[in-house]
């Protein structure tokens, strides 16, 4: 990845407007142009958009090292570049606040000393938010879960499309997209289908007993449909088993295991085998 490439680049640009703020701050402080209390003010946003840039710039930089260790394309994130991300969009909403007060020359220490039962009441409102966010980072930054990994939370399956402060984005094989507070995914159990090194796909469904005639034929039958897929598909692995068996109906699973994880891949087979099973009740009935 050379220097001068689009991480480079941005990097590059954010060094030379950070040095440039800087020098005019030196050698133009707002006291010299303007009577306070807004030179006060300016330079308390001065200070702070130096102070963002600075953020922004030592992120940019260990994202750009990170990215070029790992040979990561600019498109593509993980957790944690998702940690760097989140843990700045934090450090840069506390400097907001303190340059907030700093508007009204508010003492941090004075304020946080005679409003400590505001203080404490607050924190007893926003614990989960804040639990939240520290469950964020510690997800980011573990080996668990990453961007485009396909797994189960709670009810909830899908890819994981965005990992942020406060909640994981799921797109589910309906292409909804669902959010999930990072609390519940901390403490549920996660079963991850791209970490697993059997990339078995299973298919559930019930059917009444009169549709069908024995399971060894419905099998052959449900083979013989995707057979056209036959390429990404493990020789040997097809199983059709017994789930569950009721008075007028029997729960079956439909197995195979692909070659390799491909989702769009399994959805298509997952969808062409369900309508086979109903071509097949409909065909018998």
């Amino acid at each position: 990845m050379p220097f001068f490439s689009k991480g480079g680049l941005k990097v590059t640009l954010r060094a030379l407007l950070l040095a440039a703020l800087i020098a005019i701050r030196i050698n133009l402080p707002a006291a010299s142009y303007l009577d306070d209390p807004w030179a006060a003010h300016a330079s308390l946003v001065m200070g702070f958009i130096v102070f963002a840039l600075s953020a922004s710039l030592a992120v940019a930089i260990l994202s750009y090292l990170y990215r070029r260790n790992k040979k990561l394309p600019s498109s593509k994130n993980d957790n944690v570049l998702l940690g760097l991300r989140n843990i700045y969009y934090i450090v840069l909403t506390g400097a907001a606040m303190i340059t907030i007060l700093g508007f009204w020359n508010i003492d941090l220490k004075t304020l946080f000393t005679t409003l400590s039962i505001v203080a404490a009441a607050i924190a007893i409102i926003s614990k989960d938010y804040v639990s939240e966010i520290i469950s964020g980072i510690i997800i980011s930054f573990s080996r668990e879960v990453t961007i485009d990994d396909y797994v189960k939370i709670g009810e909830h399956k899908g890819k994981i499309i965005d990992i942020n402060l406060t909640k994981i984005a799921l797109l589910n094989e309906d292409d909804d997209v669902i959010f999930i507070p990072n609390n519940k995914v901390f403490s549920s159990e996660i079963v991850n289908y791209t970490r697993r090194e059997i990339k078995k796909v299973s298919i559930e469904f019930e059917v009444l007993t009169a549709a069908i005639e024995t399971v060894e034929e419905l099998e052959s039958d449900l083979i013989r449909s995707i057979q056209e897929y036959e390429a990404h598909i493990e020789p040997q692995s097809y199983n059709l088993k017994v789930v569950d068996i009721r008075k007028d109906s029997v729960s079956l699973k439909f197995q195979y295991v692909l070659r390799e994880i491909n989702r769009d891949l399994e959805r298509e087979i997952r969808r062409k085998t369900v309508r086979r099973v109903v071509n097949y009740i409909k065909g018998t009935a």
